[in-house]
């Protein structure tokens, strides 16, 4: 049997779909389980056992290419998935190109979202699959199991690196005198810079750590102009001089750093899923985005803990802090879409000074 798993989302979603994977893998032992997932978020899945082939659609090289060849791209991804002779396709994604790539796929199960746009593209999709509301996407990606008739037997994030990653991180802590589960792993910056806290209180949640708690500060963000500007207004702050490992690690040179600090404390972004993967607590500041549905989950739970609508809430070792304002969370781009979000502008820093004390200690 040859199942694909199509998830055509950012990193964050891809590694939510890893229980599902596991799970697939459990009810069909002998399966080969594929991904179809967009490029750049493939790390999510490499080296993870339950996974086989995977196909990668590069939609911004895709989309700078001329009309004509353009539609030639898009057909020869179509013929590379079709070719594999797929018995079933479970699309995780609620746009058209994951359930277009399912229906051209010439598999006979066809587990997929429907589409809000082009609805008679739905009576092709064999098993339909709803977004409930108040759901974490851990279980949403879950539903596809369920529809087959198999309950989840767990609900395990995971992330997976070669020892040869490891050994990198090991020499780089060593060359900077840091021992494991001594240190945070600050990641104050997501691509989404809606989703960024005030650099100020930033800059002072580093001085504490460091100054205060005499806990050295690991920063990592990506290798793009907009995060690295945002890390060194940031720095230009401090009092103090954290480890800044700014866009010198790859996704899973990050994972494995983040495996060895304390503690995750940083926006919400794929790096605090991949910390929460790395059963390494988190606090994560959320403004805009939905408790619920994104907080970072808790691999020893079998059922959300996310239960208010807004608000500081946990999940086993995982904490979020966010307004309770009536606005929040919008799930918009910023206060009336101007990219600054004024609830995680707005954030207590005594408040989170607090909160990161007490998870230095183990007591959350």
């Amino acid at each position: 049997m040859k199942i694909l798993v199509i998830k055509f989302m950012h990193i964050g979603d891809v590694l939510l779909i890893t229980p599902l994977l596991k799970n697939l893998k459990y009810y069909f032992p002998d399966a080969q389980i594929d991904a179809a997932l967009n490029k750049g978020t493939e790390e999510m899945v490499t080296e993870n056992p339950n996974v086989g082939k995977i196909h990668i659609y590069d939609r911004t090289k895709i989309k700078r290419l001329s009309l004509f060849r353009r539609l030639k791209a898009e057909l020869d991804f179509a013929m590379e998935i079709r070719h594999e002779n797929y018995d079933m396709v479970i699309n995780l994604t609620s746009g058209d190109r994951g359930l277009l790539t399912a229906l051209f796929s010439g598999a006979k199960e066809r587990i997929s979202f429907l589409s809000s746009k082009n609805t008679f593209l739905n009576r092709f999709v064999t098993r339909p699959l709803s977004r409930l509301q108040l759901r974490h996407w851990v279980d949403i990606n879950l539903d596809a199991l369920r529809i087959l008739e198999k309950e989840p037997k767990e609900k395990k994030v995971e992330i997976f690196w070669k020892e040869d990653v490891a050994n990198t991180i090991d020499e780089l802590l060593e060359q900077n005198a840091l021992k494991e589960k001594q240190f945070i792993h600050f990641h104050p910056v997501s691509r989404w810079l809606f989703k960024c806290i005030d650099d100020r209180v930033a800059a002072e949640i580093i001085d504490f750590c460091q100054g205060t708690l005499h806990l050295p500060v690991v920063i990592t963000a990506a290798p793009i102009d907009e995060e690295k500007q945002k890390v060194n207004d940031i720095l230009a702050l401090c009092k103090t001089t954290p480890l800044d490992l700014t866009g010198k690690l790859s996704l899973k040179e990050t994972a494995a750093i983040n495996k060895r600090s304390l503690m995750y404390v940083g926006v919400d972004t794929a790096i605090m899923h991949i910390s929460a993967a790395n059963d390494v607590p988190v606090l994560a500041f959320f403004g805009p985005s939905i408790p619920y549905a994104w907080g970072p989950w808790d691999n020893t739970f079998m059922e959300n803990q996310y239960i208010s609508y807004r608000g500081n809430q946990s999940m086993g070792k995982h904490t979020i802090l966010q307004k309770q304002w009536e606005c929040v969370p919008c799930d918009a781009k910023g206060c009336h879409d101007s990219g600054i979000s004024d609830c995680l502008m707005q954030m207590d820093i005594e408040e989170i000074k607090a909160y990161i004390v007490k998870k230095a200690k183990g007591q959350l």
